[in-house]
């Protein structure tokens, strides 16, 4: 074998493709009878098999019959909680374990993610950002993970762990518990900087009270003004953006005026939010799986919870339609958070925010758009990678579904519909 003949089936060698009788690109219209070229962990080549360029013609192809870009979840949480973890009514203080048996069950729970066709996932606080070494370097199978590494919180906002002692706290963040508390602009901006030694991909903070944290209401507004800019402007010089968990409308508008990128769940957003959402180009991270999975539950919760989250329940079914309506930038997240099995918010049920999506009136279409294209823009201009689309140099992050989820857009429910996943061009399931 010459030199250029070896050469020529070196290039070949790290060719394969995929053909589809349906291709939905995450962005534009679907495609029949079309063709995927992958080369290494990039897409080379995108369109109709009736067009494949001539130099692909001997490379092996799988088939498929329904082809779409890898999904993301744009808000989960690894943290590894199991039965034994109940914690003190149900709250925060199931999180002060063994972070060890944590990150035993986050590694079955990322595969479950992949597996479940989620190729890349925005954690928004969690051991994920710590464990992604190993997903990097194959030593366990999971989705690509960006990470804020915490949440981070005022004292007596929703990231403290009200049950317990505040020092507690404090020495529990400073010893690997992936959540921060801070207070005053000097430590806000700190507590910034930790987070980026950390390696976080962006951040996180909480602009409102919240469900599952014990004392704080949801329409408390957390964090001044004054401390959100500061957050924001300290991410902006690393070229990082700001996601802000916020129910109630002032923490909303607080987090929008201060710069944030995103804002997570949303329940009260209204008419004037939409507006200065539009305005500031910023993005709504829907996270109806926890709402309408855990109302489903209500009656089981302890009942300060239970009570919070009937508060949010119906108002976030309509911000959801208004956002939708008003044409708000738009992209899903689970919070799926737990790691036992069987319940609303285990991780591997990702799919069902899709549904969701559709039900709050999104059109099949747009609904895996806002779980694809749309999704990487979460992350900011700076960080954002080339994913979410089939699309000629982006990664080749790749599922096949057994029916069109198009015509049946539940089908992303559930995990046994996704026959194959890619993830940067190597197969991780074929059934």
């Amino acid at each position: 074998m010459s030199m250029q003949t070896r050469g020529n089936f070196f290039i070949r060698a790290k060719l394969h493709g995929i053909k589809a009788s349906l291709l939905i690109p995450g962005h534009g219209e679907p495609i029949k009878d079309a063709a995927v070229v992958i080369h290494e962990d990039k897409i080379d080549w995108v369109g109709p098999q009736s067009k494949l360029p001539v130099k692909y013609s001997a490379i092996p192809f799988a088939q498929v019959s329904y082809l779409m870009p890898g999904l993301w979840d744009c808000h989960v949480h690894y943290f590894g909680i199991g039965l034994d973890d109940s914690g003190a009514g149900g709250g925060y203080a199931a999180l002060v374990s063994s972070a060890a048996r944590a990150g035993t069950r986050i590694s079955k729970d990322l595969e479950k993610t992949l597996l479940a066709g989620f190729t890349s996932v925005r954690e928004t606080g969690g051991y994920g950002g710590e464990i992604s070494p190993a997903v990097e370097d194959g030593s366990i199978v999971g989705p690509n993970i960006y990470s804020s590494i915490t949440p981070i919180s005022m004292t007596a906002g929703h990231g403290d762990i009200h049950d317990l002692p505040i020092q507690t706290v404090l020495d529990a963040c400073a010893h690997g518990l992936p959540f921060a508390v801070c207070d005053g602009v000097p430590d806000c901006i700190r507590t910034i900087r930790l987070q980026l030694r950390k390696g976080a991909k962006f951040i996180k903070v909480c602009a409102s009270g919240g469900v599952y944290s014990e004392i704080d209401s949801v329409f408390d507004a957390q964090f001044s003004p004054e401390e959100l800019k500061a957050m924001v402007d300290e991410a902006a010089r690393a070229r990082r953006v700001v996601a802000a968990h916020c129910h109630a409308k002032e923490g909303i508008m607080n987090a929008l005026n201060a710069g944030v990128k995103t804002i997570e769940h949303g329940s009260f957003l209204d008419e004037e939010c939409v507006a200065l959402m539009k305005e500031k180009d910023a993005i709504f991270v829907a996270t109806a799986s926890v709402i309408e999975g855990g109302m489903e539950y209500v009656d089981d919760l302890p009942e300060r919870q239970a009570v919070k989250l009937r508060q949010i329940a119906a108002h976030s079914r309509k911000a959801y339609r208004l956002a939708i309506r008003s044409g708000v930038k738009i992209a899903l997240g689970t919070d799926s958070a737990t790691s036992v099995e069987g319940t609303y918010n285990t991780h591997g049920r990702n799919g069902k925010e899709i549904f969701w999506a559709v039900n709050a009136g999104m059109t099949p279409l747009q609904a895996i758009e806002a779980c694809t294209a749309a999704s990487p823009e979460t992350l900011g201009p700076h960080m954002a990678p080339k994913s979410g689309q089939l699309k000629e140099g982006y990664d080749a992050d790749i599922i096949a579904i057994s029916g069109n989820p198009l015509e049946n857009i539940d089908l992303l429910s559930d995990a046994a519909n996704i026959t194959h996943v890619w993830k940067g061009g190597k197969l991780y399931k074929s059934s």
